[in-house]
């Protein structure tokens, strides 16, 4: 089952795109798709290429978008979204204090910690929520995901992964 997956995705969908696409999920982002992209044997200026236009390319969408959704889904008779949007707003409580003190640069740094949980999409929640400009979310945003992506590739390339590549 496991082979048939990975067939589909390697010859259907190719290495590239499966960076890309990988990039783009939550919490995975840059810091899943760049050990991806590694394993598949990429080169390096690959990785990077797809794995920061993937995880930008839901950013905009967060920063226009979010705000009317979670509003909904907090007033929503499902209570599945009630729950999600409740885990959302515990999560932006937890880490706004760091945005709101340090504002776009704030953001940029939240974005560019290569820790689940940390990147582009929870980093643009905080900052849409909190009502910050989104031209500037935005270019903050993508000056994290290039330094989380530069730390991810050097530590795949030049090192650990390398390490491991030897193995």
């Amino acid at each position: 089952m496991v082979e048939a997956i990975e067939t589909f995705f390697l010859e259907t969908v190719g290495r590239e795109l499966c960076v890309l696409f990988c990039s783009m999920l939550p919490i995975i982002e840059c810091r899943g798709a760049v050990p991806l992209g590694f394993v598949l044997g990429l080169p390096w200026w690959q990785t990077v290429l797809f794995s920061v236009a993937g995880n930008l390319l839901p950013v905009p969408f967060i920063l226009l978008f979010i705000r009317a959704i979670l509003k909904w889904m907090r007033n929503s008779s499902v209570k599945f979204f009630a729950r999600i949007a409740g885990w959302l707003d515990r999560k932006i409580e937890k880490h706004k204090g760091t945005i709101e003190k340090y504002s776009y640069l704030g953001v940029m740094i939240f974005v560019a910690v290569p820790l689940p949980g940390t990147g582009a999409w929870t980093g643009t929640l905080i900052a849409s929520v909190l009502g910050l400009e989104p031209k500037r979310s935005f270019l903050a945003a993508v000056g994290g995901v290039l330094i989380a992506t530069a730390i991810m590739t050097v530590l795949m390339y030049c090192g650990f992964g390398a390490i491991l590549g030897l193995l």
